[in-house]
């Protein structure tokens, strides 16, 4: 990269990397996987059961269904389109998971792509 002179600090960026080491790299944040983020789904439905009833009752699931499907899986995919087609829940969701809306749909556009 070279040798780069800030004016404002007075220093050339090798100046500073002497003083105080190299910068860290900033690495890449991964991305939740569907399945994490149907955890998170859930985990926020079980705390507002009208919401969990509204899901049950919109995919025909049953309370025994529901913990099979918990346990093979299938649930997150259709869990994952429920949350993202509803902006409120959605952010809910996001909001108790400490996650951002756009890191959300972004693996849920990432699952259905339709190319």
């Amino acid at each position: 990269m070279g040798t780069v002179f800030c004016p404002m600090a007075r220093v050339t960026s090798t100046a500073y990397e002497s003083r105080n080491g190299t910068p860290p790299l900033a690495l890449k944040a991964t991305l939740p996987t569907v399945r994490e983020l149907a955890d998170h789904s859930l985990a926020y439905l079980a705390q507002n059961p009208e919401q969990l009833a509204d899901f049950m009752s919109l995919t025909g699931t049953t309370g025994a269904a529901l913990q099979r499907s918990l346990h093979d899986g299938s649930l997150a995919n259709g869990l994952l389109d429920y949350v993202v087609q509803n902006e409120a829940l959605l952010l809910a969701v996001c909001a108790q998971a400490c996650l951002r809306p756009e890191t959300v749909m972004q693996v849920w556009a990432r699952h259905n792509r339709t190319d």
